[in-house]
């Protein structure tokens, strides 16, 4: 079960997280050949990525109407 492509604009901060769970669960089993752990790993990597901007931009822009209704 390979993590499904998409460009990362196209992906929810939910579609994200349960990339980065099944990714993360891949690994901790173990049993992947080098190559393609390897590859999760980054797809991983680039899921976290994802979801930390999307969190930093939500924040942001819950911040934004914050200081618009002071």
């Amino acid at each position: 079960m390979a993590p499904e492509e998409k460009a990362t604009d196209e992906i929810s901060f939910e579609a994200a997280l349960a990339t980065l769970n099944e990714v993360v669960a891949a690994l901790e089993k173990g049993d992947l050949p080098l190559d393609q752990a390897i590859a999760y790993y980054e797809k991983g990597a680039a899921m976290a990525a994802l979801c930390e901007q999307r969190l930093k931009s939500a924040e942001l822009r819950v911040r934004q109407w914050q200081e618009e209704d002071v």
